[in-house]
């Protein structure tokens, strides 16, 4: 070995035994971390209130309490009850009286988008009488109902076999939204087993 590289050779021994094997963190990473993970708890905290705040509508009462009218209601049924209209459509329709006789010109609509609306087809008609004459009374009475093109397509149905007073949207959830975006409040009905239990 030549005396320049045996002289290396002991400085790099010399420093490797000087230096401490696990090295501090220096303060300014200390405060990023800090930071940072404060950063993290209030984000996380925010949107778990955003959350709350947007996943909760209100209630009928709710509604009815209110000083001033929203712009607009639309109901929202989903139910894996495919009987469920021959409970829902008489609450909707109580609730539209009493919405209408606290704010007189309040638009509203509805759209049913689960099991429930196939009840709606016209071939359905003879089956479920009462349910068809809600539908068709509520559509006059200035409350549009509307159903989900979509789901309906999924069991090989077109607008064809829905009566004229259904409007058949193209998705349930996106006709909600677009009444939202007007800033329409959503009122989900309950479901058929809590009516029932009424």
């Amino acid at each position: 070995m030549t005396p320049d590289l045996a002289g290396r050779r002991a400085e790099m021994e010399t420093s490797s035994k000087s230096m401490p094997l696990t090295s501090k963190p220096d303060p300014v990473s200390n405060i990023m971390n800090s930071v940072l993970k404060r950063l993290l708890s209030c984000w996380i905290g925010l949107l778990a209130l955003a959350g709350s705040a947007v996943a909760a509508p209100p209630t009928l009462d709710e509604l009815l309490a209110r000083p001033q009218a929203p712009p607009g209601v639309v109901f929202e049924i989903v139910d894996r009850d495919p009987g469920a209209l021959e409970v829902a459509l008489p609450w909707v329709k109580h609730a539209s009286q009493q919405l209408r006789a606290r704010f007189s010109d309040l638009p509203m609509a509805l759209v049913t988008h689960g099991q429930e609306m196939f009840a709606l087809q016209t071939g359905g008609r003879a089956g479920n009488p009462a349910v068809h004459e809600l539908a068709e009374n509520l559509s006059r009475d200035g409350i549009p109902v509307h159903v989900c093109g979509t789901f309906a397509g999924w069991r090989g149905m077109a607008v064809e076999d829905f009566p004229a007073y259904i409007d058949v949207a193209p998705a349930g959830p996106t006709q909600i939204r677009n009444y939202e975006a007007l800033d329409y409040v959503r009122l989900v009905v309950p479901k058929a087993a809590v009516l029932k239990m009424r």
